[in-house]
C-alpha cells in the first residue's frame, strides 16, 4: 500500500530551504514568530547579521527571567551565607541557573548569541556539579555571554582567569612552592592546540604561568592576584618564551594565552569543532582549512568565521544532519507548542520553570552538568540510543496532552490548533508540520498520523474535522506528539 499523498494548507509564506536550515542550527527551534522574523529583515543573511549585533536586540523577555531566581545575582559571601545557614543550597543555586538557562534558550530574541554562548560554556566547561563553584558560576556565565560574538583570545583569557574555572581545575589553590598541572594541562589539550602539540615540560611551564590567581575558598570566596605567589623564571610552552621576571605575572599570563589562540593548531580544532557543531559530524578537511585561515586573518574574530561557515556549499548541503541533544530537544518542544511559563513561586518546586531540569534529565543530559571537562559531545552518536528515543517521545507525549508539566504553564487548547472552523485531516497536518516544524508535511508523517489515530478515532486523509470532533475533543495529542517525534523535529 503506497503512502498517502499530503494535501497543503496555504498559511503564511515560509522560510526557503537555505534560510530554514540557517535558523534550525543556529537557533532553539523555528517557530512562527522567527520565521515572521527572518522574513521581515528580508533574507536569512540580514537576519543573521543582525543576530551577530545582539546588542541592537531588544530582549525584555529573556531579560526579565533575572527576577525569577534572585539568589542567581548573590554575591559569593552572600551564596556561602545562605548555604551555611540553610537557606538555600549551593546545589539549588546551580539547579536554578540551570533553569534560567533553558528559560532563556526558550525565551531571547538573541537566539545566535545564546546558541554561542552555550558552545563556548562548552568548549570551556565548568561543570555546575563541582562543590565549590557555585559561589562564582552564574559570573563565568555573564563573562562568557558578554563576548560570545567577539575574539576567541578576549573569550580565551576570560576564562582562564575566572574563579570558576581556577576551582574548578584547581588553579585557585596553585602556587610557586606548589603549582597545580590541572588547568595548565587542560588549556593545551582542551581549550588550544589539542593533544600531541605539547610535552610533559610545556605542561609544567603552562601550570607555572598561571599562578597567582588565587580564591579565599571556604572563607570569604574573594579573588585576588598574588604577586607572592606566582612562579617566577624563564618559561617555554611550544614556542612561546617569556623571561618572566615580574612577580606581577599577569602581563605574562596575557601574552601566553594570545600566542596559544593565535596558534594554527587552535584555529584548526576550533574551526573543526564549530563543523562538528554545525554542519556534520565528519566535516570536509577543506572546510575546516578555510575557515581556520578566517580566524587567523581576522585575529580570532568569531563572528566571520561564522559567516563564512554559513555561506559555504558544505553548510547548505548537511541538512538534517545533526541530532538535538536532550536540552536542545526539550527546549525546542516547549517553543514549538508555543506554550508559556509562568514564573515559580520561591517555595514551589513543581511548576514548569522547575520541571524542565528534570524533563532535560530524563532526556539524557542538563545544561553544564557534565562531569568530566571535556564538556558534553557533540556528536550525534552520544544522543541517538533508543533510550534516548523513548525518552524524547514520552517528553512530546505528555505535553502534547498538556497532562506534564501541569503547574505555572499554559497550553495551547487544540482547538485553537484548527486553522478554520472545519478542516481536512491531511490539511490540518499540513497546517501543523508548518506551526510545530515550520515546513510542509511529508507522506511519511501523514502516513504516521493516520496510524497513530486510526485505532481511536478511524480517520482517513479526507475526514473533516472540528472542534467538536473526537479527534479534538480526546485524542489530539496524537497528532502533535507524532510530529514532534518525527525526524524533522528531532534534527537541527
Amino acid at each position: 500500500m503506497s503512502e498517502p499523498h499530503p494535501a497543503r494548507f496555504r498559511g503564511r509564506p515560509l522560510l526557503g530551504a537555505t534560510a530554514h536550515h540557517v535558523a534550525r542550527r543556529f537557533t532553539y527551534g523555528v517557530t512562527p514568530e522567527l520565521t515572521a522574523q527572518i522574513k521581515a529583515a528580508g533574507s536569512w543573511a540580514r537576519w543573521f547579521d543582525r543576530q551577530l549585533r545582539p546588542e541592537t536586540i531588544p530582549d525584555r523577555a529573556a531579560d526579565a527571567l533575572a527576577s525569577w531566581w534572585p539568589s542567581l545575582g548573590y554575591s559569593p559571601a552572600q551564596l556561602w551565607q545562605r548555604q551555611r545557614d540553610e537557606v538555600e543550597g549551593g546545589w539549588v543555586v546551580m539547579e536554578n541557573y540551570q533553569r534560567w538557562l533553558l528559560m532563556r534558550r526558550i525565551t531571547t530574541q538573541r537566539q545566535v548569541q545564546e546558541v554561542m554562548t552555550e558552545f563556548w560554556l562548552n568548549h570551556l566547561h565548568v561543570s555546575v556539579g563541582h562543590d565549590a563553584v557555585f559561589t562564582h558560576r552564574v559570573s563565568y556565565d555573564r563573562a562568557i555571554r558578554a563576548k560570545a560574538l567577539g575574539r576567541f583570545d578576549e573569550i580565551l583569557r576570560t576564562a582562564i582567569v575566572h574563579p570558576a574555572m581556577g576551582m574548578y581545575l584547581d588553579n585557585a589553590v596553585s602556587t610557586k612552592q606548589h603549582p597545580n598541572e590541572n588547568l595548565g594541562r587542560e588549556l593545551l589539550e582542551l581549550h588550544t592546540v589539542g593533544r600531541g602539540s605539547y610535552t610533559e615540560d610545556d605542561v609544567k611551564d603552562s601550570a607555572r604561568i598561571l599562578t597567582g590567581y588565587l580564591v579565599d575558598m571556604w572563607r570569604t570566596w574573594e579573588a585576588s592576584y598574588s604577586p607572592k605567589d606566582h612562579w617566577t623564571g624563564p618559561v617555554s610552552v611550544m614556542g612561546f618564551r617569556h623571561a618572566n621576571t615580574d612577580p606581577d605575572g599577569r602581563a605574562v599570563v596575557d601574552a601566553y594565552l594570545t600566542y596559544l589562540a593565535r596558534h594554527p593548531r587552535t584555529a584548526e580544532r576550533l574551526a573543526r569543532k564549530l563543523c562538528v557543531k554545525f554542519v556534520r559530524d565528519d566535516p570536509p578537511a577543506a572546510l575546516v582549512k578555510r575557515l581556520a585561515r578566517v580566524y587567523l586573518e581576522h585575529d580570532t574574530e568569531i563572528r566571520p568565521v561564522l559567516r563564512a561557515l554559513v555561506a559555504s556549499t558544505e553548510f547548505k548541503a548537511a541538512s538534517g544532519a545533526k541530532v538535538r541533544d536532550p536540552a536542545e530537544d526539550v527546549v525546542a518542544t516547549y517553543r514549538a507548542l508555543g506554550v508559556r511559563v509562568a514564573a515559580p513561586p520561591r517555595s514551589e518546586n513543581g511548576w514548569a520553570a522547575s520541571a524542565l531540569t528534570w524533563q532535560a534529565d530524563t532526556v539524557g543530559a542538563v545544561p553544564c552538568a557534565w562531569p568530566r571537562p571535556d564538556g558534553q559531545p557533540l556528536e550525534n552518536r552520544a544522543w541517538s540510543s533508543p533510550a534516548r528515543m523513548l525518552a524524547s517521545f514520552d517528553v512530546h507525549w505528555v505535553m502534547s496532552g498538556g497532562w506534564w508539566p501541569s503547574e505555572g504553564i499554559t497550553y495551547r487548547p487544540p482547538a485553537q490548533w484548527l486553522p478554520q472552523p472545519r478542516v481536512r485531516f491531511d490539511v490540518l497536518v499540513d497546517h501543523l508540520c508548518q506551526q510545530l516544524l515550520g515546513r510542509r508535511s511529508t507522506a511519511a508523517i501523514l502516513a504516521a498520523c493516520l496510524t497513530a489515530c486510526h485505532d481511536s478515532m478511524a480517520v482517513t486523509p479526507a475526514t473533516l474535522i472540528s472542534a467538536e470532533h473526537g479527534l479534538v475533543t480526546w485524542d489530539f495529542h496524537r497528532v502533535l506528539s507524532t510530529i514532534l517525534d518525527s525526524p524533522l523535529h528531532l534534527t537541527r
